[in-house]
């Protein structure tokens, strides 16, 4: 077989092989033997048929498959073995003219390469990036105290709403008629639970204000929760489309006020939080969630700090020259039910993205970054335990983590991401001892007014 591989403009490559009867031949004959012992053909027995036939009835399809698997294989192995830093998939060429595979070969077979652009990135102790480092103060502390008790909290029966207290309302609807008296046959719906805060109209809240056990309220699930028909559905216990048309007031006779209370800073807080037994005083309840918003905020600042390698990699590199004709083309492939609209729309995002994940790849070959199964296990285990921590569960036993980490790992689309944050960490540790870092002490406000910009 022979190759050739044009590139004159460094980014548009152009890959031509030409297939031999010779690169061909002898797969094609085995395969059309394999199918000769095999064949059940009426009027002969099994490895009796004549080859003729054999060759009448697959020889066309044994050729083409033989044809494309070694195009695949050999294209692929030109692309390896030539360090042709690839972009996408290979496409067959514009320039392709047909090729009729019934015929006589030789046959040409032309694909357009989209190259990867030349460059070159290095960052050293001469380079200069910011690390910022969140400060773990008594007031974030405070939040993080307050956000245990009002997840371990209850409710208690008060004798009056009060919206900012978020009191919840349980009673009883009635669906009313044109008149305002409780329409026969209508609908009703006993013990129905109702924060009026969280309604959209504030007309139809402010119904609410004051109310006791025993009154009577009536107002409008419609204009209540306007462009909502999700939420009246639920509070009526209903479908969705059987409440499109509906207009109707309603009573509401309130049964029970429940208030909501958060818990109290004490030892069943602790125990709740922390395991039975393992904090047994106020102090060492703050030192522990100090200790823990140091590692989440730890992980920040390096989440941080990567975001800030990547500007200055990037404005480092400069302006890259990419394929984007022949870019497009691999993403309209790649995207066939979603168009070219699509294409145009993300592809300005995804030529950045394209850069930044060159420039990494050039990052963690120089500082000999390499991922093995342990690394993605522990990428696992961190997110699996931040992921407990969210509903305040902060003393998960390390063998229910891991059971929960091999089951985020067999999923085939957690994989990739797992590997990303696993190389991001790797390259993150290693830049912090190779660049020089303008560490800068910052309040969590400051630096989630930073995250926005």
């Amino acid at each position: 077989m022979k190759i050739s591989f044009e590139n004159p403009e460094k980014v548009n490559g152009l890959l031509t092989l030409t297939v031999e009867e010779a690169d061909y031949a002898d797969k094609v004959r085995k395969k059309l033997n394999e199918y000769a012992r095999k064949a059940n053909v009426p009027g002969f027995r099994p490895g009796h048929v004549p080859m003729s036939l054999i060759k009448r009835q697959f020889g066309a399809s044994v050729k083409v498959d033989e044809i494309n698997k070694l195009l695949g294989e050999e294209l692929y192995k030109y692309i390896r073995e030539n360090n042709i830093q690839m972009l996408g998939e290979p496409l067959p060429s514009e320039k392709q003219v047909p090729q009729d595979l019934e015929g006589a070969g030789p046959y040409e077979f032309i694909f357009d390469i989209a190259v990867a652009p030349e460059f070159k990135i290095e960052l050293t102790g001469k380079d200069t990036i910011p690390y910022y480092e969140i400060q773990v103060d008594d007031k974030l502390i405070d939040q993080q105290v307050s956000m245990f008790a009002s997840r371990n909290g209850h409710y208690d029966k008060a004798d009056e709403y009060d919206a900012d207290k978020h009191d919840r309302l349980v009673g009883d609807l009635r669906e009313l008629d044109e008149e305002g008296n409780t329409k026969e046959g209508g609908i009703t719906v006993s013990g129905a639970s109702i924060m009026p805060q969280y309604m959209k109209e504030d007309a139809q809240k402010f119904l609410f204000d004051g109310a006791k056990p025993g009154d009577i309220i009536t107002f409008n699930p419609k204009k209540a929760y306007p462009d909502n028909d999700a939420e009246v559905a639920a509070l009526l216990k209903l479908k969705k489309e059987e409440v499109a048309d509906l207009t109707a007031d309603f009573s509401y006779q309130v049964t029970e006020i429940s208030r909501y209370v958060s818990a109290p800073v004490d030892q069943k807080l602790f125990d709740n939080v922390f395991g039975e037994g393992n904090v047994k005083s106020e102090e060492e309840f703050r030192a522990r969630i100090a200790e823990g918003l140091k590692a989440q905020l730890a992980a920040d600042s390096e989440y941080r700090f990567l975001l800030d390698v990547r500007k200055y990699a990037e404005e480092k590199v400069g302006e890259l020259t990419f394929p984007e004709a022949l870019l497009k083309r691999v993403m309209i492939s790649n995207n066939k039910d979603k168009g070219e609209e699509y294409v145009e729309k993300n592809f300005e995002g995804s030529i950045r993205e394209l850069k930044w994940h060159l420039i990494k790849e050039q990052l963690v070959t120089a500082n000999g970054i390499k991922i093995d199964d342990s690394d993605v296990k522990n990428v696992a285990v961190e997110a699996a335990r931040a992921q407990f921590a969210q509903y305040g569960m902060n003393d998960v036993p390390d063998e229910y983590l891991q059971n929960y980490a091999d089951e985020m790992i067999k999923k085939r689309e957690n994989v990739d991401g797992l590997v990303d944050r696993a190389i991001d960490r790797k390259l993150t540790a290693a830049l912090k001892n190779v660049v020089k870092m303008d560490v800068k002490s910052i309040s969590i406000d400051d630096f989630n007014k930073l995250m926005s910009e």
